[in-house]
Parts: structure tokens; sequence; C-alpha cells
């Protein structure tokens, strides 16, 4: 627990208890923001934040649906070009995770979501004028950076605006909204890969430049959003701080189980930036543990994820002659399965608590792939049955991956959060997204279900342990305040 004195329930400003560089600010940011009730507030902030979860599925499922006309166009794309190109994306994203992830810890987070949203639009417009293979592969990469740079900057600072009551379920539900892009893009993909409509070779490249028309009307969706008062009250600027929290409480109300509450604060050392020795130090001895459980958790769900959907239109074509203007239709229900799946069982993390609900969705999700892979390879299913079983399974694996980004960004300091999410995200990433689409565009080329078999196999294997390391590692986050969950490396112990 981080030690805390208590003040009267009345917002107070903050008191210096020292008037030297490092002064030590005695301050309630952290309460003040966590008794408040949701309001409009709230509301604008995860939808303009969380719009990115749909920006990266539309991105995801364009290049997902679109590998039947890509095939087809003038570029006469691979299964192999394909999946190597989508290595590329996650790639990107893990690189700009990092590069991004570290920026967002020392120079705040509003300058970075536009700085990782800029990188996007432009990319992404790029890839719609690719002229070779190469060229797309590249800017796929460059897209990717961007979204992986967003991961890091608005997962950090939806936890550091919403309070603590809402954090799970609102959390679980941003990132579950990547399937309303899903589902987006593959209504996109139906009209614009419908030969009767357009020309595939002009279809595809529409379909990318309707992601930047999306961008372009997110990044002024995001002109009016502050920067995080927790990041600001690190940094040495309290002042600016509680003029945002001020701002923010003109528009929410006190929680009516925070009003008869003392107001508990919290004091921090200013700092400007936290030094690299520190940000190892911390992930790999004071918080070694719970590294640990991020780092199984996101390389389960990511090769889980990236290996199944990033080929599943190439499942759909080439082993049940599914005609790649008609991808779009199976991809619908799959999407809406991932979707509800964090919708309906979020709030579980919140009442049941972390540790129960995350064990529970990776055990079922690994059980479920590894019966459907075998019912596919024993030829048991036809597309629509093995579109109904995914939809099934990724009910639970979407609110288990949800879980991985949940966890790795609220158990670990504020002074690196986006720095640990980066981390996790480009790991699991590198290690089980970069591989997963390559590998497996190569199972699919085989033409032999029971190598792809394999491959699921494999991938329902890393949920069932990332499910032990779980239930052995995993930590009571539910309904705790940030600071609580993890001590502010600035936090000063009261005299």
């Amino acid at each position: 627990m981080v030690a805390l004195s208590r003040s009267s329930i009345l917002p107070q400003t903050h008191a210096t208890i020292s008037s030297a560089d490092n002064a030590v600010v005695e301050t309630s940011i952290p309460a003040r923001l966590d008794r408040l009730s949701w309001s409009r507030f709230h509301t604008r902030i995860v939808t303009a934040l969380g719009i990115t979860w749909i920006l990266d599925g539309l991105e995801v499922t364009l290049a997902g649906s679109l590998a039947g006309g890509l095939k087809q166009s003038a570029l006469q794309f691979t299964n192999i070009d394909i999946g190597l190109a989508n290595s590329a994306y996650l790639a990107g994203a893990v690189i700009g995770a990092l590069g991004f992830g570290w920026l967002t810890d020392r120079i705040g987070r509003r300058r970075l979501f536009f700085i990782t949203l800029s990188l996007y639009l432009v990319a992404t417009a790029c890839t719609a004028l690719s002229w070779n293979v190469a060229s797309y592969a590249f800017f796929r990469f460059l897209t990717g950076a961007g979204i992986g740079g967003e991961y890091a900057a608005i997962n950090s600072t939806i936890q550091e605006f919403v309070p603590a009551r809402y954090r799970g379920w609102t959390d679980l539900v941003i990132n579950g909204s990547f399937w309303i892009g899903a589902a987006v893009g593959a209504i996109a993909a139906i009209v614009l890969l419908n030969p009767a409509v357009i020309d595939p070779d002009i279809g595809w490249r529409l379909a990318f430049l309707s992601g930047a028309a999306l961008g372009l009307v997110i990044f002024v969706m995001r002109l009016w959003i502050p920067e995080s008062p927790r990041w600001l009250m690190i940094h040495g600027d309290s002042d600016q701080a509680h003029r945002i929290l001020e701002e923010i409480e003109r528009e929410a109300v006190v929680h009516n189980d925070a009003q008869a509450a003392v107001l508990p604060t919290i004091r921090i050392r200013k700092r400007d930036h936290t030094p690299l020795r520190e940000v190892f130090e911390t992930l790999l001895r004071i918080h070694s543990q719970r590294a640990r459980l991020g780092l199984v958790l996101m390389v389960a769900q990511a090769f889980f994820y990236n290996a199944i959907f990033f080929t599943y239109a190439l499942v759909l074509t080439d082993f049940f002659g599914i005609a790649s203007d008609h991808v779009g239709w199976y991809l619908l229900p799959f999407a809406l399965g991932n979707f509800l799946g964090p919708l309906l069982l979020g709030r579980l993390f919140d009442t049941l608590g972390r540790r129960i609900m995350i064990t529970f969705t990776y055990a079922v999700s690994g059980v479920l792939l590894a019966i459907s892979g075998y019912l596919f390879s024993i030829g048991a299913v036809d597309a629509m049955t093995q579109t109904a079983l995914w939809m099934i399974i990724f009910f639970f694996a979407s609110t288990a991956a949800s879980a991985a980004y949940l966890t790795v960004s609220e158990i670990f300091p504020l002074e690196i959060r986006a720095l640990a999410i980066a981390v996790f995200y480009a790991i699991g990433t590198a290690v089980g997204g970069v591989a997963g689409p390559a590998l497996f565009g190569a199972l699919i080329d085989t033409g032999s279900r029971n190598s792809l078999f394999a491959g699921y196999l494999f991938g329902a294997v890393l949920m069932i342990v990332a499910a032990a390391v779980a239930w052995r590692l995993g930590v009571a986050a539910e309904r705790r305040p940030l600071e609580d969950v993890a001590r502010p490396l600035a936090a000063v112990e009261p005299d």
C-alpha cells in the first residue's frame, strides 16, 4: 500500500514540502480523480482515445480480408507475400511501441497521441499508393509503428483518467472495440472487393484511404483532450494538473460511496524524467514477478490472435473455397463474438477479480481452440461451422487478450506505465505476433489440414500455460487506485 495521509474531503490544491529542484509535493490528485462518478467527460475521453482500437481493427481486418484482392491485383501477391507484409505491420508496431512508449513517459501523453496518429495517417494513405510488394510492406511497417505508439500513449492516458471502480470494465470494452473496426472493415471489404461494384485492384486502395480519412476525424476529436493530471503531478507541473482537474470536477460529481470519505493525499518528489537504469531495475528486480506475468500473457494472446486472425481469409478461401469478395460475411459474426466477450464478461473483472477471470478466459480459449482445430483437421466442419466455432472461441479469447493489456497498464508505477505497456506489447507482438502470420501463411501454403492443426494446437498450449501463470502470479488490482496497485517511484513516505 502507498503511504497516504488523510485530509478533508474538500479538494485542496497542493502543498510544497520543500523548495529545492526536487521538491516534494503533497497532492490529492489521484484520490480526486478516483472519487468521481462517470460523467460526459469520461465518455468523451474514452471515445476520442478508445477509437484507436476501432482504427486498428479496421486496419487489421482490411489487411486480412483484402488478401484475396491483393492476390488478384496487378501486384500479384502470394500467400507468403501477404504473411510477410502482415508481419511487417506487426514489426513496425513493436518498434513504434518501444520508441513512442519511452517518449510518452518522458514528454507527456497528449503530445504523443497526436504524433502517433499523424504517423498512422500518412503511412496508411501511402499504403493505398503502393507500387509493388516491397513498398506495400514498408508502408504497412510505418502504419504499424503509428498504431504501436498509440497503444502505449492511449492505454496509459485512459487508465489515469478513469476512476478505479470503472477501470477494469472500461479498459476491456475499449480494447474489445477493436472488433467494431473489424466489422466495419469486413463490410468495406464486401463492397470494395465486389467486381460488380468496383475494380478489385482499385478497391483495396480505397479501403486503406478510408482508414486515413477516419484517422483525420479522430485527430480533430482529440484536440480538446487535456494532459493527464497524474503525469503532470509527477513531472513538476502541479498547478496545471489542478487546473485541469478543477475543470473535470465542474462537470463530474463525487460518487455516492466517496461523499463521506476522507480524501487521501500522496507525497510526490518532482522529476522531469525517469532514468533508464531505474526503469530496468523496476521491471527486472522490483517488479520482476509482475514482469513475468505481463510477458506470458502478452506473448500467448499475441500468437493466438495474430496467427489466426491475419490468416483468417486465407483459410476460408484456400480450404473452404469461399470467394474473396464474400469473406467479409464470415468475418462479421466472428467480430461480433469478439466484441461481446469483453462487453459481457468485463464487469466480472471488477467484481470476481482479475486473477480468477484472466485464468478462466485464457484456459477456456486454449481448450476450445484445440477442439476446434481437431475438428478442422478431420474435415468435420464447413465454413459456416468453422466460423461459428471461432465466434465462440474468441468470445473468451478477446476478453483474455483485452485483460492482458489491462494487466500491463495497471500493475507498474506511473512513471514507467507507458513504457511498460510498450515493452510487453512489443515483446509479445515480436515473439507471438510477428512470427505467427508468417508461420501460418506457410502452413496454409502446404495445403495440409494436419499442418495447420499443429499450429492451432501450439497456440492453444500457449494460452493454457498463460492461464496457469495468471493463477499463480495474478495481481488483485480490481477497484484499487493505481497508486495502491503500484507505488509511484517518486512517492515519498510521510515523516
